[in-house]
């Protein structure tokens, strides 16, 4: 059977780090507090000439590499993002323009943080197809350029930071490596709970990201749970048979609860919110390439990928590598 495989990661952050120590000199905060409310130590800003498309192209670099293939061979680039370089033209074409590979499929994918499960989910689609053979599947976000930094109950949360992977269309065995199950959903009526203030079509101005944090986690919660329980039976598999989870690096608190919901052990997850924030699209490929590069998913493990955001917006895929 043709399932699209990953065969490479790679990821991308900004040259500064701020730790909570450091925004508490400019915002009404301290270390302790953020912590005990998002495990959250530290976050990587973008400073100038760093953009989406910069930090996406770094990160797409290091995924060829790392499959060790070269940038003609791809046929399609599908980036998730909320902060494009530009309102148009897609950031995936600035993206395909960098790496020299013209004339295959490129456009953006904007579903906040669940970004990358619906890109990874596009892409899986259009390869099984025979749209193209090989494909970069990129997050990549500058949401330090949407926050109020006035607000503390927000502006602490997230970072800056691309990660990427490659999948190709192989012809595999039934037990071989690939994507085995996706679902996403979306529910438009919670929109006012997670949202940017602004946009060409109503304020002409960029604005600033809104949430209200307590009732995001509450559905969070809830939504993460069910759909993974969604793609677990679309792959007959039981929850004791995932080696890892990758999930959406929102908060370690919706982490924690949403494995307790699947009886999943605490170590199986793999956690970088303490490290990057929550990079929105990009936080699960970014994930993904730490746990890839330290070691710990290795060929031939079970690893689901989970992630819910603004919209609202929701998604998991079970991978075997």
């Amino acid at each position: 059977m043709i399932r699209a495989v990953i065969t490479g990661s790679g990821s991308a952050l900004p040259a500064q780090c701020v730790t909570n120590d450091d925004l508490a000199q400019r915002v009404d905060t301290t270390d302790e507090w953020i912590q005990e409310r998002t495990g959250i130590r530290q976050r990587y800003i973008a400073g100038e000439g760093e953009t989406t498309s910069s930090l996406a192209t770094e990160a797409a670099r290091k995924a060829l590499e790392d499959a060790g293939i070269d940038a003609s061979e791809i046929g399609l680039i599908i980036l998730a993002t909320a902060t494009p370089d530009h309102t148009f033209p897609a950031t995936a074409t600035q993206v395909q323009a960098n790496l020299g590979c013209r004339g295959g499929v490129a456009f953006d994918v904007h579903a906040v943080c669940s970004g990358f499960l619906y890109a990874l989910g596009t892409a899986d689609s259009l390869l099984r197809t025979g749209m193209a053979k090989k494909a970069l599947v990129i997050g990549a976000e500058t949401f330090s350029r949407i926050l109020d930094w006035e607000d503390r109950t927000t502006c602490v949360l997230f970072g800056d930071g691309a990660g990427a992977v490659v999948l190709e269309a192989k012809d595999v065995e039934e037990d071989g490596p690939g994507i085995l199950a996706t679902r996403l959903h979306a529910d438009g009526e919670h929109r006012e709970l997670l949202y940017v203030d602004g946009g060409p079509s109503t304020t002409g101005e960029v604005g600033k990201l809104r949430m209200k944090g307590r009732e995001v986690f509450r559905h969070a919660v809830v939504n993460l749970a069910d759909v993974l329980r969604e793609v677990l039976e679309d792959a007959s598999v039981e929850a004791a048979d995932v080696d890892w989870v990758v999930p959406h690096q929102a908060n370690a608190r919706i982490l924690d609860a949403t494995a307790r919901k699947l009886n999943l052990a605490p170590e199986k997850v793999i956690v970088t919110v303490d490290q990057h924030a929550n990079t929105s699209a990009a936080s699960v490929p970014l994930a993904l390439d730490v746990a890839k590069k330290d070691g710990r998913i290795k060929p031939g493990d079970l690893v689901m990928f989970e992630a819910m955001g603004g919209g609202f917006t929701w998604g998991a895929s079970l991978a075997r590598m």
